[in-house]
């Protein structure tokens, strides 16, 4: 796996297991975050406040089909089991601020409701 790909196997591990701090520190501080049909949230301080509201819902179990990167474009698709046992499919496209430690400068998410985790 490359180095961006352990990258955001690791950021979205953050999601799962609610590390609000691994997943701040891996974004931009004009980070933009668009989840497809809900909301764009601008900002690292309204994508932390956004992330606090969510962490009480956050994933009990994730999985992770496929990651994909190809310079400073990436994408990650999984699924999650939330702790209100309501299960999910995404995917999400990530943009970097640059080649050499990158940080998240953009990420559009992809989310439906399923019935099983299969």
């Amino acid at each position: 796996m490359t180095e961006k790909g352990k990258f955001l196997k690791n950021f979205n591990e953050a999601f799962a297991t609610g590390d609000l701090d691994t997943i701040l520190d891996s974004l931009t501080d004009d980070i933009e975050w668009n989840i497809v049909g809900d909301k764009t949230i601008l900002g690292k301080a309204a994508v932390q406040s956004e992330l606090q509201q969510m962490m009480p819902k956050a994933p009990l179990k994730i999985s992770l089909d496929q990651i994909i990167t190809h310079g400073k474009e990436a994408a990650v698709s999984g699924k999650i089991k939330m702790g209100d046992e309501s299960l999910y499919a995404f995917c999400d496209t990530y943009e970097f601020s640059s080649f050499k430690n990158p940080k998240i400068k953009k990420m559009v998410s992809f989310v439906i409701k399923i019935n099983q985790l299969k």
